[in-house]
């Protein structure tokens, strides 16, 4: 049954197409044929004359050459010979005296060391906190060991809190000559010192703390 009405469709629709093809063609068939116009013969040289380019040549004229005359060699000056020394350099007056040296008793030898107060060797400038806005300073207070190295290091006084571990750990690493008393280095307590602090601005200026 589907067959048949497939049939039933397509059957008339293909009859249409091919009776407007049919139509189509004898439309085509029945117009007059026009020849087209002659074109105009176009015509060209295959070698065309090339005009010769005239060179403009440059005269130049050379100077003729000079002969120049080498000068003679400077003259060769003698030079004063010196004669050889007759004497000795070191003669009897000029020669060491034989001396005895002095005995010096090992045991009661001793090298005296006047004594001294401690004296800084090395100071590791602080590092900058990053948080710093301002320039400001620290005061410090450490002992010195008889070995020159600062412990007990407190900060007494900062403009800014941020700034008192700065200041500890560059005193930690700072290094001192001992302080002598009596030819022995001793320790050194209740040294005082100032850690500055100076932040600048991007052209270079010290911002006041």
């Amino acid at each position: 049954m589907g067959n048949i009405v497939r049939w039933l469709l397509f059957v008339p629709v293909a009859a249409i197409v091919t009776l407007a093809l049919f139509v189509l063609m004898m439309t085509l068939i029945a117009e007059e044929f026009k020849p087209q116009d002659k074109l105009e013969a176009a015509s060209f040289e295959i070698n065309p004359k090339v005009e010769d380019i005239k060179v403009i040549q440059r005269e130049t004229k050379v100077d003729k050459v000079k002969k120049v005359i080498t000068p003679p060699p400077p003259p060769m000056i003698e030079r004063a010979k010196a004669d050889k020394p007759t004497e000795r350099i070191a003669s009897l007056e000029g020669a060491i005296p034989e001396f005895e040296a002095p005995k010096i008793d090992r045991q009661n030898f001793k090298i005296a060391v006047s004594d001294r107060d401690a004296q800084p060797l090395v100071r590791i400038p602080p590092i900058m906190p990053p948080r710093a806005e301002k320039s400001g300073h620290c005061n410090v207070k450490f002992d010195v060991s008889p070995e020159g190295q600062p412990f007990n290091v407190t900060a007494t006084y900062c403009t800014q809190s941020l700034f008192e571990r700065a200041s500890v750990k560059s005193v930690q690493k700072w290094k001192y000559n001992p302080k002598i008393v009596d030819g022995r280095s001793v320790s050194r307590a209740g040294v005082e010192s100032k850690i500055t602090f100076q932040l600048t601005d991007e052209r270079g200026r010290l911002i006041p703390e």
